[in-house]
Parts: structure tokens; C-alpha cells; sequence
């Protein structure tokens, strides 16, 4: 998508949050940190061990805080409200994880876990919920159809120039309202100044064929880096389209494109969307192997 998210360090949050924080927030703290570093060398299955280990050391602190909570109600209310607050604090402080893991499930092509916890950081923190594209990714590959096609909805009300978007939620809606009236009801994007992007949305909506979104990442004879850039969105693009159109040849060939492995430390492309294509080819190899193994 346009908007590529980096991750932060989060620990020092933790620990501003939490000045009087336990050994094991400290840890927490520590855990996270390792967490992003993993992020950031692509590490995915470290940084969901790693997350995970946070999440539920954040929860024992919590569940610890709620507990002296709970004793102190009988005899100091004030001391009570002091340490529920603490508890709510920390499990909130957690949301971000859940974000991080959420992505790196994806990542490891552990799809219904990363909708799982997407789920959860939006539940925690439920005015980012309009930011969640990736959340939408995660329901269009777990089938969760509606779900997602809602997702990218309200995506377009914090950011509505982005085509990707529009193109994900048509992807959604294919399944059960098919390509005619998906197509008419496509989300309305005016200027997506990347190239092809505005030649995607015409694809899309049935006024362009796939050499002239190829063509268009040629146009002006662009620096090798800026074309492979280009080239990595039109063949993600093309694939999906052919795929839900039924042509799974065409569907195959620019998957593979875009899922090349040289592209994916291009800075021209967003390195998520680059982990989308490969999971995506991953998902078609699977696919005759299922089908031969329920022919035996």
C-alpha cells in the first residue's frame, strides 16, 4: 500500500509508562526492543517469538496489578483505582505488539493468527481501526470476504487516494457479488500519483487491458530501480485481477513477477507488499499439490 508503517522502538514507552515497573516490564521492555531489531532484519519467526513473549509477560504484570486491585478495594479505594488504571495501562501498552505480531504471523504465511491479532490491537486501540490495511490483506487471504471488503471501507475514510485499496476491496467483494457489479461500485480514487496506479484503478474497472498498465511503467524511460518498482506493482496487480477473473495461467505468470526475490529489498517497493506477493505465490504452488493429493 502508499502507506508503509516502520516500526518504532517501543520499550522506552514502556518504561515512561511504568516508572516503578517490575523485573518482568523491564523485561517486556528488553523483549520488545529485540522484537523490532528482528523486524527490521526480516527475522519474522524471532520477532513473533519474541512478541509473544512480551504479550504475555504484559498480561501476568497486569493480571498481578488487578489481583492487588482487587485486595486493596477492600479497605483503600483510592489504592484500588491506582492499580486497576496501572493494569489497563499496561495491557493498552501491549496493543502495539499485537500490531507487530499480527504483521510477522502474515509474514510466516500463518494467516487466521494474523487476522487473530489484528483483531485484538484494534479492539485495544480502536481509533486506529481505520488505519488497518494490512488487516484487510489478512481477511482477503483468510477468506474472510466481508470482513475485509468493511476493512478497506473504512480505510478510505483516513486516506482515499490510495488505488490499492480500492482494488483489495473489489478483490473482496469478486467472491460473492462477482466482477460486474464489483467493478461498478469500486471505491472512487481521483489521484494516485504512483506510477501505474491509476492505470491499475482503470484496469480494474474495465477501461484498460494489462499491456497498457504495463506500458505505462515505461513511460519517460524511468532508472532501472524506478522501473523495477513500477513493473512489481502492475505484475501484483495483473495477478490478482486474472486470478479472480478465472485465468489462472496469466494469474500464475505475473504472481511469480512480482514475488522475485531481487525485488524484495527494492526501496521503490513497499517490503510488505512484496511478502503479500510471495505468500501469494506460496498459497498457488500449494494448490496442485492439494488438488493431486485429493485425486489419490
Amino acid at each position: 500500500m502508499s502507506h508503509g508503517i516502520r516500526f518504532v522502538v517501543l520499550a522506552a514507552g514502556i518504561a515512561v509508562l511504568f516508572p516503578t515497573a517490575s523485573h518482568s516490564q523491564e523485561s517486556a521492555a528488553a523483549l520488545l526492543k529485540k522484537a523490532n531489531v528482528a523486524v527490521a532484519k526480516n527475522d519474522s519467526s524471532e520477532a513473533v517469538r519474541l512478541a509473544s513473549a512480551v504479550i504475555q509477560q504484559v498480561g501476568e504484570s497486569a493480571a498481578e496489578l488487578l489481583e492487588q486491585a482487587s485486595a486493596a478495594a477492600k479497605a483503600d479505594s483510592a489504592e484500588a483505582v491506582r492499580l486497576a488504571s496501572a493494569a489497563i495501562q499496561q495491557v493498552r501498552a501491549s496493543a502495539s505488539t499485537y500490531y507487530l505480531r499480527g504483521r510477522e504471523q502474515f509474514r510466516l504465511g500463518k494467516i487466521k493468527e494474523s487476522v487473530s491479532d489484528f483483531d485484538q490491537y484494534v479492539k485495544l486501540e480502536p481509533k486506529r481501526e481505520s488505519r488497518q490495511w494490512e488487516r484487510g490483506i489478512a481477511m482477503y487471504y483468510a477468506k474472510e470476504y466481508d470482513r475485509g471488503a468493511k476493512q478497506f471501507e473504512l480505510y478510505q475514510t483516513f486516506h482515499d487516494n490510495d488505488v490499492e485499496n480500492s482494488v483489495w476491496r473489489y478483490l473482496c467483494m469478486v467472491s460473492t457479488h462477482g466482477i460486474e457489479k464489483s467493478r461498478k461500485v469500486m471505491l472512487p480514487i481521483e489521484n494516485d500519483r504512483r506510477v501505474p496506479m491509476m492505470q491499475v484503478f482503470e484496469l480494474y474497472r474495465g477501461n484498460l487491458k494489462s499491456e497498457e498498465v504495463l506500458a505505462a511503467c515505461k513511460r519517460d524511460a524511468p532508472p532501472a530501480e524506478v522501473l523495477a518498482g513500477r513493473l512489481f506493482y502492475a505484475h501484483l496487480y495483473l495477478g490478482l485481477y486474472h486470478e479472480v477473473a478465472g485465468q489462472a495461467d496469466l494469474a500464475a505468470k505475473y504472481i511469480k513477477l512480482a514475488a522475485d526475490k531481487e525485488l524484495a529489498d527494492n526501496p521503490r517497493i513497499n517490503r510488505y507488499m512484496w511478502d503479500v506477493a510471495r505468500i501469494h505465490a506460496e498459497l498457488m504452488e500449494k494448490k496442485p499439490a492439494q488438488r493431486e493429493t485429493n485425486g489419490k
